[in-house]
């Protein structure tokens, strides 16, 4: 009978099944402007509502920056990671070097 109970409680902590986990489409995501009434409603990303296709192609322009700029600093951090790695064994080659 306590794994049963153990069952319940688990079952009762996940997520209400009326509540969905998706974005609700009330809003535009960019300039929050009431969504609905029968307009058009531009997505993007799958789940992302926007009240025009300018406040869509504005995020995703955004999004390609962020994009761009995480990438070089990601590319950055490998250059420098892989320059200090090389700093490392050029004067582990001279070590040995002048150990000989």
């Amino acid at each position: 009978m306590a794994s049963s109970a153990a069952c319940a409680g688990f079952f009762f902590d996940a997520e209400p099944l009326c509540k969905s986990s998706a974005p609700a489409l009330d809003a535009c995501a960019l300039c929050a402007k009431p969504l609905g009434g029968g307009i058009d409603i531009f997505m993007y990303r799958g789940d992302t509502p926007f009240c025009s296709e300018e406040c869509r192609c504005e995020q995703m322009q955004i999004d390609a920056v962020r994009a761009r700029r995480a990438a070089g600093r990601r590319q950055q951090q490998h250059s420098s990671s892989g320059a200090e790695s090389a700093r490392g064994q050029h004067q582990e080659s001279k070590k040995v070097s002048v150990a000989s």
